[in-house]
């Protein structure tokens, strides 16, 4: 049994993988089925979810990353914050710190030394902004 967190890596492999290559996401969950690899059906749910609000999910990075637009932020950095905005506004069955701690975490492991305070940075102002109902 796959745990959401590992659900949540394998959806942001998944996702990173489709940004980087300019292939849409779909056809890397099939390229992925067909090598044999396992995908959750969280990790399914995650990655249809970004990719059917991609425009509004990058429409809030826009304005929540201070001087930053979504095509100049690292591909990974642009994945895991989309990934996390996703589960914070349609997840409601994912605690905020939770999405938060996986993002700034996966932002730590596997980004630049900076990514970690950006990520966290966009996210805690967006969950701040939804737990007072002033997002969007």
């Amino acid at each position: 049994m796959t745990t959401r967190r590992e659900a949540r890596r394998t959806a942001l492999d998944l996702l990173y993988q489709a940004d980087v290559t300019g292939a849409a996401p779909a056809a890397v969950l099939g390229e992925w089925i067909d090598y044999g690899r396992e995908i959750a059906p969280f990790t399914r749910d995650l990655v249809e979810g970004v990719v059917g609000n991609l425009p509004a999910i990058d429409a809030i990075l826009e304005s929540h990353a201070d001087e930053w637009t979504v095509a100049r932020m690292t591909a990974l950095d642009r994945t895991i914050l989309r990934l996390a905005v996703f589960e914070l506004l349609h997840r409601p069955d994912v605690p905020p710190a939770a999405v938060i701690s996986e993002a700034v975490e996966a932002a730590s492991e596997l980004s630049a030394d900076e990514s970690k305070r950006f990520v966290n940075g966009i996210l805690g102002k967006l969950a701040r902004e939804l737990d007072t109902g002033a997002a969007g």
